[in-house]
């Protein structure tokens, strides 16, 4: 008998791929309301970032909100949005404030614009001592950067925020005992021809306080907090003079803007006071 030979199988027949329509650019479109654009971008994105510690001389990881801008001409209708993100993704998985330069230069060339902005606001913390007992605590301040480019020129404004304790010097001149005390959070931004460390501003703000605030207290240290307080009373007045003086005799400081706000203990508003270097 002759054997039949079993059937081959067929090759699979490869699916018909519909051709893609070219995808239209929305963006690019002409605009005619003659109407130029400041900034516009992306806002709320949250990216690891590395800051440098003067403490430790090393970096110090953190996360940032980031927020990154360019101008649009008046004859485009939009900007691309996810070119700011690829931006940001090209210099890596961690940012370096050493970047921000880089970040700038890199969405003027990418997105054809003049100027170019960063927001970045992230939380740094310094380990501090407790004032009698030694014990250690950690403190999360919030620093924020704004930079920009124009051009060629380059703008970079450095804010730190910083909570204290204040007590009212003239409730301490008028009670038979006691005098009131609230925390206060003072805001300084500054601008700078020389580098300035995030703990230099942190340490002279809280130097021109009723007393700086601790993580960690023991009662030996509450004792010592309350009673360097009381013997150091300041107005949010006496707050932004205090922190203006120190920002004058850094030489390195071209411009600065002192914000001191008392979440009153006694009243139902707020104290407040500012002070601008122009």
């Amino acid at each position: 008998m002759r054997k039949t030979q079993p059937k081959r199988a067929s090759a699979p027949t490869p699916p018909v791929v519909a051709a893609t329509p070219d995808l239209h650019d929305k963006q690019s479109e002409r605009d005619h309301r003659d109407l130029r654009i400041d900034k516009v971008g992306v806002r709320g994105l949250r990216f690891p970032v590395q800051v440098r510690d003067k403490t430790h001389g090393s970096l110090q990881s953190t996360v940032a909100t980031i927020g990154l801008f360019v101008d649009l001409p008046k004859e485009f209708k939009g900007t691309h949005m996810s070119r700011f993100v690829e931006v940001l993704n090209a210099h890596g998985s961690v940012i370096h404030v050493e970047n921000i330069t880089e970040i700038l230069r890199a969405m003027q060339r990418r997105l054809h614009a003049e100027t170019s902005h960063l927001e970045m606001e992230f939380p740094f913390f310094l380990v501090k001592k407790a004032p009698a007992t030694g014990k250690e605590g950690v403190m999360d301040y919030t620093v924020r950067f704004d930079a920009a480019a124009c051009g060629e020129s380059l703008d970079f404004v450095l804010t730190v925020k910083v909570n204290v304790t204040t007590l009212c010097p003239c409730s301490k001149a008028i009670s038979r005992f006691g005098a009131h005390n609230q925390r206060g959070e003072v805001t300084v931004s500054l601008r700078s021809d020389r580098l300035v460390w995030i703990e230099e501003v942190i340490a002279l703000v809280e130097s021109s306080a009723s007393s700086e605030l601790y993580s960690l207290l023991k009662r030996p240290d509450e004792k010592a907090v309350t009673e360097r307080a009381y013997e150091n009373p300041v107005f949010v007045e006496d707050l932004v003079r205090n922190v203006a003086l120190r920002l004058n005799a850094l030489t390195e400081v071209t411009w600065y803007k002192v914000e001191a706000e008392n979440y009153e203990s006694i009243h139902n508003h707020n104290a407040y006071a500012c002070i601008e270097k122009s």
